[in-house]
């Protein structure tokens, strides 16, 4: 049978010169629905992602939703957009859009799939059969992945994965084919029909998708190896138990435990803050208990310095900054947070307080916390992703591409945080154009929700809380407040067991520690269930969950060798400690420590230490050292409630404040501190050495450091000589670095 015009238009302009035959549809064949097969095909071949037609502004004239937020949308672009020029159902192999996947005719993206392939197939028939917008059925509800966890043997391998997907009508089906693989690791490659081949020795995760399901299955290849004579210490508690199956499974061997000095000081500096004294390192290190380790933790957590440093991982979180809140907000906040964690609150119960807070925020200091929020979305976006571990912000515009967060589910939720208002009492503020800045009290008042529109559908949005039916009523605060702590959700309780094995341990079991999804699974999968099942059971006690940390045999490892590679070096196996820049307020406090003189810090008593301070800044005021350095080395300005706003990366810029000038070269020349009272007290060289090695290094000198220290002595006068080995201690990585 001939072409028609219009086709033999097409076939001119593009330089087909073949004729091709007319296909009618196969009354015989399966109905190829769109909603279902059509779009998993142009997510397949990666039509709809952001860097191709899924972009803002499409490609080529060619606009899809996201990931296949909107079929019906997408309907229209492929079959009624373009002046119907894209599909051809008289002939439906001259349609551009199958012109264009198989690069027939010039295509930005390339070749996306062949004619013999499974996905032309789909298209064609789907075309043939009149490019109906049948939305396909029942949606897809889940995705199970099989092999979930596979550890191959050898230089190279590879992992066929397996995948089926569920449907809301009960259906299962084979998708292996049409699912879409996305490895963690770039040089790791996934084929079309899913098999993963690894390059070399790790451990990558496989994001798969099918439609708007996503899992993960992780994949490993490692050496050779024989489980079974696998040597490690026997597990304390469940937390050694976990890793400890993990490394067995791998063939990995664990480092050594760390010894009672770096021990001791890793605890100090992990827990309180603060280094060790000489006399507590000597004294821990002389302890022939077999309990030590564990009666050190108890022992300090149960000092005030464990609440101060707790107090600044939350006014990180909450925002604590005197911008929006004023000095006095901020002291009232962080004061009430600090007595909080001195008291051992119930980490749910301390979230309640905080979410159901209403009226003066001098009075009721926890009301900050909304004083700093005041829009709903802003509201919605904190609430998930400090409290949840949930990232929402990407589904504000489209439905969430790692995320099973949809559109509208952003928007209701953040419909259910409409209803607060604010009573500014007073605001002094000296920019009267700063809209930003406010210097008196507020109340923070709960009145009728507002409606919000959602963007998508114009309409307005349901208030709901995220991820449930619409059931917001009451009082909203209250509700909220219960709902995000219920133990039968978990949520909570998961994600604030993340952050605090980040900060106990060094890294999440989640990374980021704040964006806890299916496609950015844990590490050790079972142990963050584990854990949060304790954390749970415990009634939320921090405490309890830190001291579980602690005394396990994985948090007393020592720092993996210097050589260790592949698998070894993986932080996220947490076969050694891990190693990082300590924070600017840790850093900060050892300088003041080891030289016995403080840094200032504007607007607070002498003697203040960094790690007790409130706010982040004054503001208008004149930064002193303390302050100056904390912004140097890191330390948050609480725009963003985020773990992520801290920085701990090293850089020229410290490295020149250390060596060329800053506070720390004038607390070093300071009258009165302690390198001038040994000075004065006429120690001997050898003296003075020990005491500066115990008090920044917590360990005594090595012979050959001991020697070349006390050499100096003999070239300079005693102050000088004194003062550069103070200098050198301070800048050495022991005290910067964790170990």
């Amino acid at each position: 049978m001939g072409t028609s015009r219009t086709a033999s238009v097409l076939v001119a302009l593009v330089g087909i010169a073949a004729p091709v035959a007319v296909a009618f549809a196969d009354p015989a064949a399966p109905p190829v629905a769109f909603g279902t097969d059509v779009m998993a095909v142009l997510a397949k071949g990666g039509c709809n992602a952001g860097t191709c037609h899924g972009n803002l502004n499409g490609k080529g004239g060619l606009f899809l939703s996201l990931r296949g937020q909107d079929a019906a949308a997408d309907w229209r672009a492929l079959v009624e957009d373009g002046a119907g020029r894209r599909i051809n159902r008289l002939e439906p192999r001259r349609s551009l859009l199958l012109l264009k996947a198989t690069a027939a005719v010039p295509h930005g993206g390339g070749r996306r799939f062949g004619a013999d392939d499974p996905e032309y197939a789909a298209l064609e028939a789907w075309i043939a059969q009149g490019a109906a917008p049948d939305p396909g059925g029942a949606a897809v509800t889940g995705l199970v992945v099989s092999p979930a966890d596979a550890v191959v043997d050898g230089e190279q391998g590879s992992v066929p994965l397996h995948v089926v997907a569920r449907f809301a009508d009960g259906r299962t089906a084979d998708v292996s084919r049409m699912a879409v693989y996305e490895p963690s690791d770039p040089l790791v490659t996934a084929s079309a029909d899913g098999i993963v081949t690894l390059p070399r020795h790790g451990v990558v995760t496989v994001a798969v998708r099918y439609l708007t399901a996503q899992t993960v299955a992780r994949v490993a290849l490692v050496p050779p190896r024989d489980a079974a004579r696998w040597t490690g210490p026997e597990p304390a508690n469940l937390v050694d138990e976990e890793i400890f199956a993990r490394l067995r499974q791998l063939g990995v061997a664990p480092a050594p435990p760390a010894d009672d000095l770096v021990f001791v000081r890793r605890m100090f500096l992990d827990l309180l803050g603060v280094l060790p004294t000489p006399d507590e390192a000597r004294a821990f290190a002389a302890d022939p208990g077999p309990d030590k380790r564990a009666r050190l933790v108890d022992a300090l957590l149960a000092r005030p310095e464990w609440a101060d440093v707790q107090a600044g991982i939350w006014a990180d979180l909450l925002r604590v900054e005197e911008k929006t809140l004023d000095p006095r907000g901020v002291e009232a906040f962080h004061g009430w947070i600090r007595r909080a964690f001195a008291d051992n609150v119930p980490l749910d119960r301390f979230v309640r307080e905080i979410v159901a807070a209403r009226g003066s925020t001098y009075d009721v200091p926890p009301a900050n916390f909304w004083r700093a929020h005041r829009d709903a979305q802003l509201r919605g976006e904190t609430v998930a992703q400090v409290f949840l571990g949930v990232r929402l912000q990407c589904a504000k515009c489209h439905n969430h591409p790692f995320d099973r967060w949809l559109q509208d589910e952003y928007h209701d939720w953040s419909a259910a945080l409409t209803g607060i208002d604010y009573e500014v009492v007073a605001n002094d503020r000296p920019d009267k154009l700063d809209s930003h800045e406010f210097i008196g009290e507020q109340k923070v008042l709960v009145k009728d929700p507002e409606e919000v529109k959602n963007p998508r559908t114009g309409a307005a949005a349901v208030p709901r809380w995220l991820g449930e039916t619409p059931s917001v009523d009451g009082d909203r605060l209250e509700s909220l407040a219960r709902w995000l702590t219920d133990p039968g959700r978990r949520r909570f309780a998961r994600a604030q067991v993340n952050r605090i094995w980040f900060h106990v341990l060094g890294r999440g079991l989640v990374e980021p520690v704040d964006d806890l999804r299916d496609t950015n699974p844990a590490s050790h999968p079972a142990l963050l269930e584990r854990l949060t099942d304790t954390f749970i059971a415990s009634g939320h006690d921090v405490r309890a969950l830190v001291r579980l940390l602690c005394t396990s045999r994985v948090y007393g490892l020592a720092a993996p060798d210097a050589a260790a590679d592949g698998l070894a070096a993986d932080e996220s196996l947490f076969a050694a400690a891990i190693v990082r820049r300590r924070s600017a307020e840790r850093i900060l406090d050892a300088q003041a420590q080891v030289l016995g003189a403080a840094a200032a810090f504007e607007g607070y008593p002498a003697g203040t230490r960094a790690g007790a301070v409130a706010g982040v800044e004054r503001v208008r005021r004149q930064l002193a050292d303390g302050d100056r350095f904390l912004r140097l080395f890191g330390r948050p300005e609480r725009l963003l409630a985020c773990d992520c706003e801290r920085s701990n990366e090293p850089t020229l810029a410290q490295a020149l404040d250390l060596v060329g000038g800053g506070g720390l070269h004038g607390r070093l020349a300071d009258g009165d501190n302690r390198i001038a009272r040994l000075v004065a007290a006429d120690r001997a060289p050898g003296e003075i050495v020990d005491e500066l090695f115990w008090t920044a290094l917590s360990r005594p000198p090595s012979a050959a450091e001991r020697t070349a220290a006390v050499a100096t002595f003999a070239t300079a006068d005693a102050r000088s000589a004194a003062e550069d080995l103070a200098w050198a201690l301070l800048n050495a990585k022991e005290l910067l670095f964790r170990n």
